[in-house]
């Protein structure tokens, strides 16, 4: 379980806001503002203002293109977009005609300074200060002056984490609109990205994520490495995905970042930059999270032919695919049956059955069970079983998006809504799963105020998109899984209890691998599939790996399982069979000694057991494997746990420390 720090009290949003306002004003009383002062401009001269651009060359010039599409989106709304350096000097601004006089009243233009000690509580200078996305508004402003302005602000980092400076939006106090926080923060976050690919334009690129359509998008992973396969850096998305510091990923190899050693990596990546499909790369998090991957070649190795020894691999995923974890499968086009993942289990054979019953009925269905055993191939099993079988079906996790973007991806946004965003808005997940089966993965991790819309929605059977005035009617069936309590939830506060009881018409229960009594099965189905990718793959195991696999506590459940097949399969291509030399290392972490008792549902008493001397992968025990986190959740736990920890339960500096949003720290606390 997850520890709680002692000294640590979980206060409501408006709270943290409150306190945050209240030590703002706090910083600027201490410097000697006074409330009713007049503050006294003195903006840099015009050489002094060129040589403050020239200084922060690399931040102006990949910031300008952004601002122009921000400014594009709040055209008319008597607003204005600001950059500024890390000091909280404007550098360069764009406004609506109208606002740009009352701007300069208030000293909105370059040359001027808008850091705390000059201006006191304002969104520029307070962001700079603490480090997180900060909208002040009206009277919270320290300066009786500055009450006539709203304003959000977003600062911006290097690769490494410095700052660099901040993207703001200022306007009339009368135009605040919820929504502009997370335009800038989008766009702060575009910049940083657009950073990240210039600072590291001469080394290997990845682009990583659990969900092949947000790679190329603002959500993505991106890591650079250099041509022996060093981590470099990595960005925000990056280190959350991992769970962990950039200092900490530095020191472990390429192999025990992605579970796949970096000639083979190598391998598959020149083959796809090649491929005019545009491939994706199949990979594996320390989690045991599988993500897909594009790479870019740096300029050591645009034009080269690989120097790396060759390696057999298996081929690359598609965009969109996805590797099954409920009924193994590497491929995404196969479309499970509820028969096909009858695979000889009795109590997912009674799930089956219970879900078979409501297959053509409006009841929505809530999968539970832990991370990888299979729910969204229940899921997809169920649409495809259904009468909505040749409609959409859609899915979204909601643990893989920042709560201020869950909102547009799930409702959908009219143009002009978000900064980068398409032309011409997006329909969002909702309407596109109109006439089939909308999935809500960790529905657990959704925010309330997207609980509410989504309740909403339910009821009424229509959904406004953000920045929309029409109500778009749809018809779909909804199903949730998580792996939370939802019951604790409710009880803390933080699921709604009327939305709870509109989704769980019919709750399912998937157990995890380890207690499964059709092991053999599955390992047969998960090796036919990868057959038919690499037809020299083994067909079977031996019975030693049979009986390590019995032993195994599989903490990824099906997802590791078919993750650990596949990569032996290959290891073992040309054999008759997959051995314990096959298997990865990585696995001795999850598998009990030999002699520990501990035995999987229907493994074999007979069998030969795998010691340490043929397997270190069966020797750990159990308090070794105890400390390590078996989630990306729980790496992500672990790592903030740890934070606040060493900052003796300050919220903010742990935040800061992390690249996270202190919202997402707070969150953590109340789910434990």
């Amino acid at each position: 379980m997850t520890r709680r720090h002692p000294s640590v009290t979980v206060k409501p949003p408006e709270a943290v806001r409150s306190d945050m306002i209240a030590q703002a004003h706090a910083r600027s009383r201490a410097i000697g503002l006074r409330v009713a002062e007049t503050p006294d401009f003195q903006p840099l001269g015009r050489t002094d203002l060129r040589e403050l651009i020239d200084a922060n060359r690399t931040l102006y010039a990949q910031a300008r293109p952004v601002m122009d599409a921000l400014h594009a989106q709040i055209v008319d709304t008597e607003s204005m977009v600001l950059l500024t350096d890390r000091n909280g000097v404007i550098l360069h601004s764009l406004g609506d005609t109208g606002f740009v006089e009352k701007a300069r009243r208030v000293a909105l233009s370059p040359g001027v300074s808008w850091a705390e000690r000059d201006r006191g509580t304002n969104a520029i200078g307070t962001a700079l200060v603490d480090g997180q996305p900060t909208t002040i508004h009206a009277g919270e402003h320290f300066l009786h002056a500055n009450h006539i302005l709203t304003c959000s602000c977003a600062t911006i980092a290097d690769p490494w984490g410095r700052t660099l400076g901040a993207l703001d939006v200022s306007g009339e106090s009368h135009g605040f609109h919820k929504h502009t926080l997370a335009l800038v923060r989008m766009s702060a976050q575009m910049i940083e990205n657009q950073l990240f690919g210039t600072e590291f334009a001469g080394a290997i690129q990845l682009q990583f994520h659990a969900r092949a359509e947000f790679i190329g998008t603002l959500y993505e992973g991106l890591a650079a490495f250099a041509a022996d396969g060093t981590l470099l850096c990595a960005n925000r998305s990056a280190l959350f995905q991992f769970g962990a510091s950039l200092a900490a990923l530095q020191q472990r190899g390429f192999e025990a970042l992605f579970g796949l050693a970096f000639p083979a990596f190598m391998q598959q990546f020149m083959h796809a930059r090649n491929d005019p499909r545009g491939e994706l790369i199949a990979l594996t998090l320390p989690s045991g999270v599988r993500v897909l991957a594009r790479g870019t070649p740096g300029a050591a190795v645009a034009g080269a032919q690989p120097a790396w020894p060759a390696a057999r691999t298996a081929r690359p995923a598609h965009a969109g695919e996805k590797e099954s974890a409920g009924a193994p499968s590497t491929a995404a086009a196969w479309q499970p049956t509820l028969a096909d993942l009858d695979t000889g289990d009795a109590r997912v054979a009674a799930v089956l059955e219970r879900v078979a019953r409501v297959r053509g009925r409006d009841i929505p269905v809530l999968v539970l069970g832990r991370t990888g055993t299979g729910k969204e191939w229940l899921a997809r099993a169920l649409h495809q079983d259904s009468p909505r079988r040749d409609a959409p079906f859609i899915a979204l996790n909601c643990a893989a998006l920042p709560d201020t973007l869950i909102e547009a991806e799930l409702f959908g946004y009219e143009d002009g809504a978000f900064t980068g965003a398409k032309r011409r808005g997006s329909p969002g997940k909702i309407v596109q799963a109109h006439g089939g089966t909308l999935f809500l993965d960790e529905i657990g991790d959704m925010p309330l105020a997207q609980q509410v819309r989504l309740m909403r929605v339910l009821q009424e059977r229509s959904v406004v998109p953000l920045g929309g005035a029409r109500a778009v009617p749809v018809d779909l069936r909804i199903v949730c899984a998580t792996h939370r309590d939802l019951r604790a939830m409710i009880a803390e506060g933080t699921f709604r209890e009327d939305l709870y009881y509109r989704i769980n018409g019919l709750t399912v229960t998937l157990p995890p691998l380890a207690g499964r009594s059709d092991l053999d099965a599955l390992v047969s189905r998960v090796l036919a599939h990868v057959r038919r990718e690499i037809p020299d793959a083994p067909a079977r195991i031996t019975p030693e790996v049979r009986a390590c696999f019995a032993r195994c506590r599989w903490p990824g459940n099906l997802r590791q399982l078919a993750n650990v097949l596949r990569t032996a399969a290959i290891m073992a291509e040309g054999e008759d069979a997959i051995d314990l030399a096959h298997l990865p290392e990585d696995l001795a972490h999850d598998c009990a000694p030999a002699d520990d008792g501990v035995n999987a549902p229907g493994a074999s008493i007979n069998e030969t057991p795998a010691t340490p001397t043929t397997f270190a992968a069966c020797a750990p025990k159990e308090s070794a494997h105890a400390s390590r986190p078996a989630r990306l959740s729980d790496w992500q736990a672990r790592l903030i746990d740890d934070a606040l920890s060493r900052h003796q339960g300050n919220v903010s500096a742990a935040a800061r420390e992390l690249g996270l949003a202190r919202n997402t720290v707070y969150r953590h606390l109340r789910r434990r």
